[in-house]
Order: C-alpha cells, then sequence, then structure tokens
C-alpha cells in the first residue's frame, strides 16, 4: 500500500509543554508570587499524571468545548493538591498551560512534516482538545506544513470515535486506507484502526531529544516502494 496522507496526533507527538509539566506548575506558583518545594511539585504532578488519561477522566468531556475544558482541568489540578500548595494555583496552572508560549515542538517535528510535504504526502492533525491549537502551531512555525486540523472542541467529537478520523481523511482528499494515523495513545489514537487507517503507536516521550518521528518517513517511503 502507499501512505497518501499522515494524521498525527498533536500533544505528546508533535508538541509537548516547555521544560516539563512540573516546571509549568512551579511558574505558575511563581505568577502568584509563592515559592513552592521541588518535592511537594513533583507529588502534585505525580497524581495529575495518574489519572488525566484514565477512561473515567476522558469520559467527562473535557475535550468537548473550552468552558468543559477548563472546568475538568482545574478540578482536576485541584484534586491532584495543587491548591493545597497555593490558594487559586489551579487555575494559574490552567492559564499556562493553554498559553501557546507554554509549548515546544520536538526537535524533529518540524523535518518531519517538511519532509512530508517534499515527498507531496498531505499532513493532518486530529487532536482533542478543549483550546485552540492554531496559535500554538503558529508560534511554532508548525502551521505552513498543516493542511488540516480537526479539534475535537470545535468538531464536536473526540477520538477514538472512527468519524473523526475519517472526516479528517475527507478533508485531506485522501481515503482511510490509504492514511497513516501517528499517536501515542492506544486508547484514542488507537481508534483510527476501526475507521481503516493504518496506526503508528509512539512509546512515552523522552525528557530531551527527537521524538522518533523519523519513522514516519520510512515508513511512507518504504510503503511507496
Amino acid at each position: 500500500m502507499t501512505f497518501r496522507a499522515v494524521l498525527f496526533d498533536a500533544g505528546d507527538t508533535l508538541i509537548r509543554l516547555r521544560a516539563g509539566s512540573g516546571a509549568l506548575l512551579r511558574a505558575a506558583a511563581g505568577n502568584l508570587g509563592v515559592r513552592v518545594e521541588p518535592a511537594a511539585v513533583a507529588e502534585v504532578w505525580r497524581g495529575v499524571l495518574a489519572a488525566a488519561a484514565t477512561p473515567e477522566e476522558l469520559a467527562k468531556g473535557r475535550d468537548l468545548s473550552a468552558e468543559r475544558h477548563r472546568q475538568v482541568w482545574t478540578d482536576l489540578y485541584a484534586r491532584s493538591g495543587a491548591d493545597d500548595l497555593a490558594t487559586g494555583l489551579s487555575d494559574a496552572l490552567y492559564e499556562l498551560t493553554v498559553d501557546p508560549g507554554s509549548w515546544e515542538a520536538f526537535p524533529d517535528t518540524a523535518a518531519t512534516l517538511r519532509g512530508l510535504r517534499e515527498r507531496g504526502v498531505p499532513v493532518g492533525v486530529v487532536s482533542d482538545t478543549g483550546f485552540d491549537l492554531r496559535p500554538v502551531f503558529d508560534r511554532l512555525e508548525l502551521s505552513p506544513w498543516i493542511d488540516a486540523l480537526v479539534l475535537s472542541c470545535e468538531y464536536g467529537a473526540c477520538k477514538p470515535e472512527p468519524r473523526v478520523f475519517r472526516d479528517a481523511c475527507a478533508e485531506l482528499g485522501v481515503e482511510p486506507t490509504s492514511t497513516l494515523m501517528v499517536g501515542d495513545n492506544a486508547l484514542t489514537d488507537g481508534g483510527a484502526t476501526a475507521a481503516g487507517l493504518m496506526v503508528l503507536l509512539l512509546p512515552e516521550p523522552t525528557a530531551t531529544g527527537p521524538r522518533g518521528l523519523r519513522h514516519v518517513l520510512s515508513l511512507v517511503d518504504a510503503a511507496a516502494t
């Protein structure tokens, strides 16, 4: 088969929060004029990470609207102990989370997207998110390489619903069976298989270094031969 298009997840696939989430929490506390101990920050963030990707948390519909996104995430931050460290820290942390300046691209993101464009392979981003990622992609200078953007908060449905992937393919003008989906979450991104797409699931990202996106170009090239 030949891959005529590639879809990507956004968070922890193409982009991630800059300098680590613990650093973001400390920065949020600093914005409130509060200094927090690293051990306390680590404990709170472990609680956030332990709950964030569970089916129970995903079922709350946090990525279907901006209002719901704020409510669910600030509730999760508070339950994990953020407001015990500083009053209002959950809200301050959320503001940084949705700030385009808080995000960075992986070192191999731009080269991979550019490589796909050079091969004539269109790119779509399919993201479960409660806020607009366009300013993030603009700031990181990735927007010129993205041909279609399907955001759950605008679309009204989240992965792994098959129609999300099918409609992203339709926007690119390609069939699902000739499209590769690249992500990091088997529960959500893996749902693309039900829509007929091939799926590449990436392992958890390392603290530094490339994301492993070079494998995308290898797969596209191998399928073309």
